[in-house]
C-alpha cells in the first residue's frame, strides 16, 4: 500500500505505471506546480507531450475520483475546453503498486489576465456552460463546500497542530473564532449545483484566438455558483462591481445567475482562507511542503495571519456586493 506521503513514488515507479498503460516516457518527468497530488509532465516516444497525475493516497475515494474524471469528460464532450483525462480501455484511472494516476494531454497557454474585461466576459460565458451542465445532476460521492470541513474542522486541524506560537496564540484563536462564527451565519446557499471548485487564475490557461482552456477539476464539488465566480474578482469595490457584471453578461447567455449568492462571497473567502492554514498543518509532515513554503510556521507567518483575519473580519461585516444601482 503506498505511504501518504509520497516517499515510495519514485521515478522509476512512475515509468513503469506509465509503461503498464503503454505510454513509453521519451524524456525526463518534468514536476509540474502541484503539492496535493504529484504531476509530471513528459514526452512520449511518438514526441507527443502528456501530464500525469499521482493522486495523493487517501484523500479522495476512487468513486470520488472517478466522478471528477466522468464530470471533466462530460463537459469534454459539450465541446467546453476543459482538459479532461484520457480514456483507454474504458477507463481513465490507473493504478500501479498502490498509487492511482491519470493521463492527460499537454496544453500549453498562460494564466489570463483578471484585469481585462475581454476575457472576463469570455470566461463568463464559459462557466455559464460549465454550470448549465453541472446543474443537470447533483454529485453522488464528491461532497459539497460545507462550513464542518473547511471552517470547524479546520480550526481543530490548527489548533491541535501545535504550530501556533504561544505569544499570539489568544490573539489568533480569538479573530479566527470571530470570523468562522460570522462566516457560519452568512453561508446559507439558496441551491448547490456541480462546480470547477477550484477556479482561479492558476487553473485557467488562455491561449490567443481560442480563449481559455479549464484545468485541474481536482477540487470539483457541490456548491453555489458564486464560488466559480468570485476567485476572480480583484481590486477594489468599484471594480469587482465592473468585474461581476461583465462575467454575468456572458454567464447569463448559458446559465441563469441567482443574485442572492452575492451574499456568500465574504463566507467562501474565508472558508478558503482558513482551510488553507489547516491544509499547510495537516500536509507539513510531507518533505515537499518544508521546501516549497519555508516561510510556513514561523513567527512571522502566524503575526501576518492575525493581520489578515481582522482583515477578512472587517469584509464579514460590510455590506456584500449588490447588482443593484
Amino acid at each position: 500500500m503506498a505511504v501518504f506521503d509520497f516517499s515510495s513514488l519514485s521515478p522509476d515507479l512512475i515509468l513503469d505505471g506509465l509503461d503498464s498503460v503503454g505510454v513509453y516516457a521519451e524524456s525526463g518527468l518534468l514536476a509540474l506546480n502541484s503539492y496535493e497530488n504529484r504531476v509530471y509532465q513528459f514526452q512520449d516516444d511518438h514526441g507527443e507531450r502528456w501530464v500525469t497525475k499521482f493522486y495523493r493516497p487517501q484523500r479522495w475515494q476512487l468513486a470520488q475520483i472517478q466522478e471528477e474524471h466522468d464530470f471533466a469528460v462530460e463537459l469534454a464532450e459539450q465541446e467546453i475546453p476543459v482538459i479532461a483525462p484520457v480514456v483507454r480501455d474504458g477507463k481513465s484511472l490507473f493504478e500501479h503498486q498502490g498509487y492511482h494516476f491519470a493521463l492527460y494531454p499537454c496544453r500549453g497557454g498562460r494564466i489570463f489576465e483578471v484585469d481585462n474585461l475581454d476575457q472576463l466576459e469570455w470566461m463568463g460565458r464559459f462557466v455559464g456552460r460549465i454550470h448549465a451542465i453541472g446543474a443537470k445532476q447533483a454529485f453522488t460521492h464528491r461532497p459539497s463546500f460545507n462550513t464542518d470541513e473547511f471552517l470547524l474542522a479546520a480550526r481543530e486541524t490548527i489548533a491541535t497542530s501545535g504550530f501556533v506560537p504561544a505569544h499570539i496564540e489568544t490573539a489568533f484563536f480569538t479573530v479566527l473564532d470571530q470570523v468562522i462564527q460570522l462566516a457560519l451565519s452568512q453561508y446559507q446557499p439558496h441551491s448547490t449545483i456541480r462546480l470547477h471548485g477550484d477556479c482561479h487564475a492558476g487553473n485557467i490557461l488562455w491561449r490567443d484566438e481560442q480563449g481559455p482552456h479549464f484545468v485541474d477539476l481536482d477540487d470539483c464539488r457541490q456548491g453555489p455558483a458564486i464560488q466559480d465566480l468570485w476567485m476572480m474578482l480583484s481590486g477594489d469595490r468599484s471594480q469587482q462591481l465592473l468585474q461581476l457584471d461583465t462575467m454575468l453578461s456572458g454567464y447569463e447567455e448559458f446559465f441563469s445567475f441567482d443574485a442572492r449568492e452575492l451574499v456568500l462571497i465574504e463566507s467562501l473567502r474565508t472558508m478558503r482562507l482558513v482551510n488553507y492554514i489547516a491544509w499547510l498543518s495537516k500536509r507539513w509532515q510531507d518533505p515537499a511542503f518544508p521546501r516549497n513554503f519555508p516561510w510556513f510556521n514561523t513567527d512571522k507567518y502566524w503575526e501576518q495571519q492575525v493581520l489578515v483575519l481582522k482583515e477578512q473580519h472587517a469584509a464579514l461585516t460590510q455590506a456584500p456586493l449588490s447588482l443593484l444601482p
